[in-house]
């Protein structure tokens, strides 16, 4: 993988714009439907796909995390980590997944992300990387 410079240290609490090459990572329903909250933005602004509730798309990137518990939310994580991981090119910037709508907290989700922060193109939110400092 090519190198690439942390542009930030955590997530940026509210996401307007992006660059050309980030990548707004969001929690989603199986379903696509991108209501409210992290998938609202995505779908208005940065390219998520109404009806597609995982993966990549324009600009964003959905995690479901309105199906089950942490359990059934690790699997998709992975996927993504490993997604990033082989796209060098963009640069993955992480909502808190699944702390809004889904009811969950840092505490229950950031142990899924804790295998990106090795990954220099995947950027955390903050409540995520303070769960690692314990």
């Amino acid at each position: 993988n090519s190198f690439t410079v942390r542009r930030y240290l955590y997530t940026p609490d509210i996401i307007t714009t992006l660059q050309q090459d980030e990548v707004f990572v969001f929690g989603s329903n199986l379903a696509g439907q991108h209501y409210g909250g992290a998938a609202r933005a995505a779908y208005e602004h940065f390219g998520a796909v109404w009806g597609e509730g995982i993966g990549y798309f324009g600009q964003s990137y959905a995690i479901p995390t309105m199906h089950g518990g942490v359990a059934d939310i690790r699997p998709y994580v992975d996927d993504f980590i490993d997604f990033a991981f082989s796209h060098p090119e963009l640069y993955f910037l992480v909502t808190p997944i699944g702390c809004g709508i889904a009811g969950f907290h840092p505490a229950d989700i950031a142990p899924l992300f804790r295998r990106a922060v090795e990954v220099e193109n995947i950027v955390l939110p903050e409540s995520f990387i303070e769960q690692y400092d314990h």
